[in-house]
């Protein structure tokens, strides 16, 4: 099984991850307010999202997250789309980031000492798409076959991207990381890598210790990059990266 982390890692000491996309997106003019948050951008300034992503490039990131971190078919079915336009935005996410970094690896004078960026299409926890701020808690209240049904068909279009990996996000307990690790195996060729968003330094933010999770999770080698990746969320930018790019160069 093809896993794009340790490709990478096997020739460079490092991977940089993009920055907060989110963010840049605020800091360029739009609004957020909204429960589709950056995907709602997918609708209004798609040419925007890949100017960030090529920004991210350009400053340093080896990987670019897609704007579907809360791009759901119940979400877009809320603002009056189709099942069909919802997996196209979907669709059109993963091009973005696919043809930001094409574009950024089309000149040679960007690949000298480092590697093709990769794309992870962002899946969002269920918390993310309720938008009230359950990703922080996770208490749900659905179990582990609700929560596949969930994901299944947002995870279904993805897949078939050219996307390089499933970026799991802010997962907030591990009955969510077990439906999602679970639901990956019916799709066999395709890896991911799951974050959660932690309580304490040593807590997801349901209680269970990060000790835990990594126990469970390092049985699935469709889980890639397990305890190798750490990074920043909102409000880090493209200027934070280039920071971190810069020091990294200067101690390689």
């Amino acid at each position: 099984m093809f896993n794009p982390i340790v490709e990478i890692l096997q020739k460079h000491k490092l991977m940089i991850l993009d920055g907060a996309l989110a963010t840049e997106l605020e800091r360029r003019g739009r609004d957020l307010k909204d429960p589709l948050w950056s995907a709602k951008i997918l609708l209004e300034a798609p040419e925007l999202i890949k100017q960030v992503h090529l920004d991210y490039f350009k400053a340093g990131a080896d990987c670019a997250i897609s704007a579907s971190y809360q791009a759901t078919f119940e979400g877009f079915a809320r603002r009056g789309l189709s099942q069909t336009e919802a997996a196209d935005l979907m669709r059109l996410s993963v091009r973005l980031a696919v043809e930001a970094r094409d574009e950024f690896w089309a000149n040679p004078a960007n690949r000298a000492g480092r590697p093709k960026p990769v794309i992870a299409a962002s899946v969002g926890s269920y918390g993310a798409y309720l938008a009230d701020g359950a990703e922080y808690r996770g208490d749900y209240g659905l179990g582990e076959r609700e929560l596949r049904d969930f994901h299944r068909p947002r995870l279904a279009v993805l897949a078939e991207t050219e996307a390089d990996l499933i970026a799991f996000e802010t997962v907030p307990c591990l009955l969510e990381a077990q439906a999602m690790t679970h639901l990956l195996a019916e799709f066999p060729q395709t890896v991911a890598w799951m974050s959660f968003s932690a309580k304490d330094s040593a807590r997801i933010s349901h209680g269970e210790t990060m000790a835990q999770c990594a126990a469970w999770l390092d049985a699935y080698p469709q889980i890639v990059a397990l305890g190798v990746i750490i990074g920043g969320c909102c409000r880090t930018t493209p200027q934070d990266i280039a920071q971190i790019s810069e020091q990294l160069a200067m101690n390689n």
